[in-house]
């Protein structure tokens, strides 16, 4: 299934549902196709902008998920409406149930070591029908080919990322290439939550798309990375009416 790419500074994202996004990727699995996932929020999508090397790394994906209702709005702004937005954390359990069902093998890559270790205790009792290929906490030289190798050596069907932007893009674009099937998907800070480290926003926050909110409400020190959301919104009007957008 082919989605039409919408473009949002740059960013090409894919305008799937997010049934449809499970869908398309499943297939993939099935087919042992080598994918690249990356979910874009607006902080993101602003890195990318000012950041051409990370740019050049997004082009490079094979589908990018609209992470965050910023993205779904501005799309609307454009008049090039997404469908829904598609949240990482969602789509990785989604993911997760096609592995429990297909018996994939399933590597997880990343955050502090406590909050994995408590990971790998949960994740096989949810979804006991995944194998454990193998994990390892992400503080670690992102560029050791030793590494690579040692994650490569376990044959993933499905490898997550959880070094944060831009680190798990870059890591998964240099695992891509040495890769010759598997689907990696950079997750975030999504392991804190699935480990039960973090409490995920209440389903009332999600419903009205404030998690940005509530996440700065329990976490004071993001207002610096907040300030992306109304540069984004305000780069996205200058891109409606066709002007040059500068970066800075």
């Amino acid at each position: 299934m082919a989605s039409k790419k919408v473009t949002i500074l740059g960013v090409p994202f894919d305008n799937f549902t997010h049934k449809e996004f499970v869908h398309t990727l499943e297939k993939r699995l099935q087919a042992q196709q080598k994918t690249f996932v990356v979910t874009a929020n607006p902080e993101i999508v602003m890195y990318a902008h000012t950041h051409p090397e990370y740019a050049d790394i997004l082009s490079e994906a094979d589908f990018i998920t609209p992470d965050g209702i910023g993205v779904v709005k501005a799309s609307r702004v454009l008049r090039t409406p997404i469908k829904e937005r598609v949240p990482g954390y969602e789509l990785m359990l989604d993911l997760l149930d096609v592995a429990d069902r297909e018996g994939h093998r399933v590597y997880f890559l990343g955050a502090r070591q406590e909050v994995i270790e408590k990971l790998i205790e949960t994740v096989p009792v949810k979804w006991p029908g995944m194998t454990l290929a193998g994990w390892h906490h992400g503080y670690f030289d992102h560029t050791d080919e030793n590494m690579m190798a040692q994650v490569l050596s376990t044959q993933p069907d499905l490898i997550f990322v959880a070094l944060g932007y831009p680190a798990q893009e870059q890591w998964i674009h240099d695992y891509m290439k040495q890769a010759d099937r598997g689907l990696a998907m950079g997750v975030g800070g999504s392991f804190d939550v699935l480990s039960g480290t973090t409490k995920r926003a209440p389903k009332w926050v999600r419903k009205f798309h404030v998690e940005w909110l509530y996440r700065l409400v329990k976490q004071p020190s993001r207002w610096r990375r907040m300030l992306a959301i109304p540069r984004f919104l305000g780069s996205v009007r200058v891109q409606k009416k066709g002007k040059k957008v500068n970066p800075k």
